[in-house]
């Protein structure tokens, strides 16, 4: 694994809020994606990280694709099951290609891609959701709840809209709209960031 060798927004106080009882906190969602493509190293790290961001009450934002958010989902169900409360709600938003409809934010959602993708018009519509559906990724079905952070993984180490490439894939979306609006990147590319999380949340690798 590469060495970190640029300026990430990559600092983890935006995870720092504990677990809490009290209904009427903030929910805390945080967008676990990254490239089909996903070492399976770090995939199983996923798992034990979204295992353990469940266990303190984040919900996870993904898209459903194999791989990396394959790996997150999956940690967050593994740990529903353990927990065995078929009465709570699987912590977790998975937002696909048909989420985006014709209604009001499905057309926020469009425009913000559309923002972030050079090519946009040369897609087709199918492509152009899958775009979108990682805007509600970021702000929320109702984009206006963004996630505290983004944890990722593309072949690139990007982190940023300004250092994305060809080779961050549809990721790149989600990692221009978070990055703009300021929103933490940690891309496990870097070992940096995952020793940030491991710290952070109490895991072991």
């Amino acid at each position: 694994m590469m060495e970190y060798d640029g300026d990430a927004i990559s600092n983890t106080e935006s995870l720092d809020s504990k677990r809490s009882d009290d209904m009427s906190e903030e929910i805390k969602y945080y967008a676990g994606i990254g490239s089909r493509k996903t070492p399976s190293a770090i995939r199983g790290f996923m798992v034990e990280l979204a295992k353990a961001m469940a266990e303190e009450g984040f919900v996870l934002r993904s898209g459903g694709a194999a791989g990396a958010d394959k790996a997150f989902e999956t940690g967050v169900d593994y740990w529903h099951y353990l927990n065995n409360d078929q009465n709570r709600t699987v912590p977790k938003q998975i937002f696909l290609a048909q989420d985006i409809k014709g209604d009001t934010t499905s057309m926020a959602a469009i425009n913000l891609a559309m923002k972030y993708h050079p090519a946009w018009n040369r897609m087709q519509r199918f492509a152009q959701n899958l775009h979108a559906r990682n805007a509600f990724q970021i702000m929320g079905r109702d984009m206006k709840s963004p996630v505290k952070a983004v944890i990722c993984w593309t072949p690139d180490g990007c982190i940023d809209h300004q250092h994305r490439t060809i080779y961050t894939g549809g990721t790149g979306t989600a990692i221009s709209i978070a990055s703009e609006a300021k929103i933490p990147v940690l891309n496990l590319y870097y070992r940096q960031h995952i020793d940030k999380l491991c710290e952070r949340f109490g895991i072991t690798v």
